[in-house]
């Protein structure tokens, strides 16, 4: 029996030999002060370079953007310096990667702001926790999330300036494309929500207002990138961080219509990777693909059966594999031949040294 999974595909300006993508996963291995991406994550990526294409992890797009301690940013030129180093790698390896630009919004630390203040579409606390950690001794826990103050009409368009600037930082480390970061409960998403956009101006109110944001966002990244090197990633069934909005998969769907007319390359769903997140609808996928002619890629829990299962009914183009890429460096080899998957240490997911990041061997050669 063939597999869908390793079928080339071809994603707008990429041509992957298969089907099998990185997921996003934040891992907090940068460079302090700085956030700075360094050669240890430069060895982490080109491992994985048989993955299809890599997907990176969330990297703020400007100091205002970050929320999370030790996670990469691309708005400072030792920044760009330090992704450089990733890119060559993993180019070197025979692979493909994309950035996903990420800007946190309410999802923060009064810690990480001037005035102790972050910032979103609306002045509504979130009700969750980011993860902070001591910058001299790594040691660090989950704390809550001060309630953000509203952005003003003006500041809107200087956030979509440094979206622009990101794109262009991203393109001179030489990603081969981007991913903007719309989903789980971040800026954009907070904008597309009316939990949590009350906003009475054009960026919000209608359906219309709510997704304004995000069509600028990628209007303004595709004019640097292209649009066939931009891709935008949605979690539409999410509850959690105040998401909880029964409108949203009807929101995103509108939203698909003009990244359609746009030329986005790339649809990516964040399905069901939280406690209380509902199985995607068969009728929303089919929706999807009705407005969105682009690539959908899915990721989310799925496994190979469960992966070449939504290939074969035509409601995804490739899937994106998170956790198994953490101990499974080579997973393409090891799905394509039936290999045995290694599980990961779940202590060394966030921040710290080799150990657990770069420590894990490809199949049949010895740790």
């Amino acid at each position: 029996m063939t597999s869908s999974l390793f079928e080339p595909v071809t994603i707008g300006a990429l041509s992957l030999p298969h089907r099998i993508v990185m997921a996003p996963m934040t891992r907090s291995r940068s460079t302090q002060p700085g956030d700075v991406p360094n050669a240890m994550m430069a060895e982490y990526y080109a491992q994985r370079a048989s993955a299809g294409m890599i997907i990176t992890e969330a990297t703020q797009i400007s100091p205002e953007g970050k929320g999370y301690s030790f996670t990469p940013g691309i708005h400072s030129d030792e920044q760009v310096a330090g992704w450089t180093l990733v890119t060559n790698a993993v180019h070197a390896a025979g692979g493909r990667i994309v950035l996903q630009l990420w800007h946190v919004g309410r999802m923060s630390h009064e810690s990480f702001h001037p005035d102790g203040k972050p910032v979103a579409p609306s002045a509504i606390a979130p009700g969750a926790q980011v993860w902070i950690a001591d910058p001299e001794t790594g040691e660090g826990g989950m704390v809550d999330c001060p309630t953000p103050r509203a952005l003003s009409t003006q500041e809107i368009a200087r956030v979509i300036d440094d979206y622009r600037k990101a794109a262009e930082n991203a393109k001179a480390a030489g990603f081969d494309g981007v991913e903007i970061h719309a989903a789980n409960g971040y800026l954009i998403d907070e904008f597309l929500r009316s939990t949590s956009n009350h906003r009475t101006d054009g960026y919000g109110g209608s359906v219309e207002g709510r997704i304004r944001f995000a069509v600028e966002v990628a209007e303004t990244v595709s004019k640097v990138m292209g649009a066939d090197r931009t891709g935008i990633r949605f979690s539409p069934f999410i509850t959690q961080r105040g998401m909880d909005d029964p409108e949203a998969p009807a929101t995103i769907l509108t939203l698909a219509k003009e990244l359609n007319r746009i030329g986005l390359a790339y649809i990516h769903l964040a399905e069901a990777d939280w406690d209380d997140a509902p199985e995607t609808p068969r009728e929303f996928r089919i929706a999807l693909r009705s407005a969105f002619s682009g690539t959908v890629i899915v990721a989310g829990g799925y496994d190979r059966d469960r992966a070449e299962a939504i290939l074969k009914d035509g409601l995804a183009d490739a899937v994106a594999f998170g956790r198994p890429f953490i101990a499974n460096p080579d997973l393409p080899r090891r799905f394509a031949e039936g290999l045995l998957l290694a599980g990961f240490d779940g202590a060394t997911l966030f921040g710290g040294d080799a150990g657990g990041y770069t420590s894990y061997p490809a199949y049949g050669v010895a740790a």
